[in-house]
């Protein structure tokens, strides 16, 4: 399995291409805003995409998934149904920030334990509550990747004060379903650069080990 990031909007968040090297088939994920952008670096790496994935329903991180799964006629899926709430609001929060958001419901909604698949290539879904009631983020067993969006971040974790969130249930969710899937993974956070789960847990201040 490939992958690309592309960090959009003034946010900064990093909107994710994971594509199948056998069949040139893909997803995106978390396609924040600036689309057309998005279906640039697509067509720049020769995907077709099959879908659209969504770790949470914060408009930074989901503001364009209506637009490009509307414009590419490809099904949505994620996040979790406990994010309802906070995609209806996409399009008011976008306007506070001068941006073009839209809400959108998904083709499905992902529970933990549930795997997507685009190409050859199977993700695995965690649901991880606390940054947001709903968020999950996905992982690829063999390439040992992946992406966690504003659950952890390389030296920091998620936000648990907005509307919604909850530490302790944020820290539970990076010990009970980030640790255990191995120190050698590399994850791509929602924002900033990549990093690993075992240098994360050894130096980040604000996990527990």
């Amino acid at each position: 399995m490939k992958f690309a990031v592309l960090p959009v909007t003034a946010f900064e968040q990093n909107c994710t291409l994971f594509w199948c090297e056998e069949t040139m088939k893909g997803a995106i994920i978390d396609p924040g805003g600036d689309p057309d952008r998005i279906l640039q670096m697509v067509e720049q790496f020769g995907v077709t995409l099959e879908k659209v994935l969504v770790t949470h329903g914060h408009m930074d991180h989901a503001g364009s998934v209506s637009a490009i799964a509307k414009k590419l006629s490809i099904p949505i899926e994620g996040p979790h149904k406990n994010e309802e709430g906070l995609i209806t609001q996409i399009p008011q929060q976008s306007k506070m920030f001068g941006l073009d958001g839209d809400s959108f419901v998904p083709d499905r909604w992902l529970n933990d334990g549930d795997k997507v698949t685009f190409g050859n290539i199977t993700l695995e879904v965690y649901h991880c509550p606390g940054h947001t009631p709903g968020h999950v983020i996905f992982f690829n067993r063999e390439a040992k990747l992946a992406q966690v969006g504003d659950v952890l971040f390389a030296g920091s974790v998620g936000r648990s004060d907005f509307p919604g969130g909850d530490h302790d249930q944020l820290m539970d969710s990076i010990v009970d379903k980030l640790w255990p899937l191995g120190d050698d993974v590399t994850f791509i956070p929602g924002h900033g650069p990549e990093s690993t789960f075992g240098h994360e847990r050894r130096t980040n201040p604000y996990t527990p080990r």
